[in-house]
């Protein structure tokens, strides 16, 4: 937790955008003691999730949340986010010296180039964890990661207002902001694809509660590989067995065409890693890569 010194001042918050990130962090900064002066509302789902998750605050124009505000948040589309900073500087409706946080992981704050005569603070500041919407993602801010970056000067302060909504702020350069967001989709969106593509595979063998087959493998699976990252690797590919790769890719030719690329990229980078790190003998690996290839070839 932060100490007195370290927290930010008490900040009249204005949220644009009430979707399933912007809500959460609007009720995780009340709870932290910041006063939310508006949100911006357009469905009926959204508004239903402002006054559960922002009981008596205002849904208003977004024009009147960023002018009432201290502290803006901006939860919206990354395709929107420019257009509307944009927007925002040129009918003068940021405050010299006020505070504009968007939470999109992919840009930094080279999206509020637009706005360089607005005199504004810019902040990203992007929580790495998938939302529901509901209370249940307040308890999950707690030691989730928030991806950084600001101006210097106000680094203590974007560090101090994740720490005050229960999280662990992580410093991303600027100029790397796209590679760490592109690295956080490969790890958790492309998961679910996986995971998702398993879980037909065993179905179409019978088997009828797959998750309950596949959570503690999975599960130690992604726990070795945090820890020892290259080295947990286990499987054919691992032991450089090609016969049982070709029936793999031979099975699924037949009985799930579309899963079968996914395979084939993925076996490829995993004897190619295997090979780099030493886990793999080049005369395996060969054979390995030599199979993979002959496979795209025929697809």
């Amino acid at each position: 937790m932060s100490t007195p010194h370290e927290r930010p001042a008490r900040f009249d918050v204005g949220i644009v955008g009430a979707g399933r990130v912007g809500a959460v962090l609007g009720a995780a900064l009340t709870r932290a003691g910041h006063h939310v002066t508006g949100v911006s509302a357009v469905s009926e789902l959204s508004r239903e999730r402002a006054a559960t998750l922002l009981p008596g605050v205002p849904v208003k124009p977004i024009p009147d949340v960023v002018r009432d505000a201290h502290l803006v948040v901006l939860a919206i589309p990354d395709d929107v986010l420019a257009e509307l900073i944009a927007g925002l500087a040129t009918t003068g409706t940021f405050t010299s010296g006020q505070l504009v946080m968007h939470t999109s992981g992919a840009v930094g704050i080279s999206v509020f180039e637009s706005a360089v005569d607005s005199d504004l603070v810019p902040l990203a500041i992007h929580p790495v964890m998938t939302f529901t919407g509901t209370d249940v993602d307040l308890e999950r801010l707690q030691d989730c990661c928030f991806g950084v970056t600001t101006v210097d000067m106000a680094r203590p302060l974007a560090e101090a207002l994740v720490i005050e909504m229960g999280g662990d702020p992580v410093w991303v350069p600027e100029e790397e902001r796209l590679t760490y967001h592109a690295a956080l989709a490969h790890g958790a969106n492309h998961l679910v694809t996986l995971v998702s593509q398993a879980m037909e595979l065993l179905r179409g063998a019978g088997i009828e509660e797959p998750s309950r087959v596949l959570e503690p493998l999975l599960s130690a699976a992604l726990a070795n590989t945090l820890q020892q990252g290259d080295a947990a690797l286990t499987g054919p590919v691992a032991r450089g067995d090609a016969g049982t790769v070709a029936r793999h890719v031979a099975v699924l030719r037949e009985m799930a065409p579309d899963i079968r690329p996914t395979y084939l990229a993925l076996a490829r980078a995993t004897a190619q890693r295997a090979l780099l790190s030493g886990r793999l003998r080049a005369s395996a690996a060969d054979a390995l890569l030599e199979l993979l290839a002959d496979e795209e070839d025929d697809s």
